[in-house]
């Protein structure tokens, strides 16, 4: 989003196909060539099937597979974290409006349908924890 986000104004139809064109490639690549990424979005519902259905079948297709996890938090917990200053250093949404507008445009509590999927409440554990309980869901290496 931040290469989009260089060439075009967030949000207009241009970002968004450079955004989906990226995101595909960068996926099919790593698929191609055997590499392990990790690939966080916020999925945003029916909206987001159609893409969430292209990369699954991209990876398999290189018999890959994709580990879904669903990071989550209540409201309440969104509106204390969504000011934050290194969430406008890294260039996202830092607004209640903006928040509230993304809940009322998009079923951001929804899950993926008919995908397995590890839900994780961000309120109840640190970084470190998410990623320690990720890493042994998935039976991934740890550093």
């Amino acid at each position: 989003m931040d290469f989009a986000r260089s060439l075009f104004e967030f949000g207009t139809p241009a970002f968004w196909r450079l955004v989906d064109l990226s995101r595909k490639e960068a996926i099919e690549a790593a698929a191609r060539e055997g590499v392990d990424m990790i690939f966080t979005f916020v999925y945003g519902g029916e909206v987001d099937d159609k893409f969430v259905d292209g990369v699954t079948k991209t990876v398999e297709s290189y018999s890959g597979s994709v580990c879904f996890v669903r990071l989550r938090c209540d409201r309440a917990e969104l509106l204390r974290r969504v000011g934050a200053k290194d969430r406008s250093e890294l260039g996202k949404l830092t607004s209640k409006s903006g928040l509230d507008d993304m809940f009322a445009r998009y079923d951001l509590d929804a899950k993926v349908p008919g995908a397995r999927s590890l839900d994780i409440d961000t309120a109840a554990l640190t970084p470190k924890e998410a990623a320690v309980e990720i890493c042994a869901r998935y039976r991934l290496p740890t550093l």
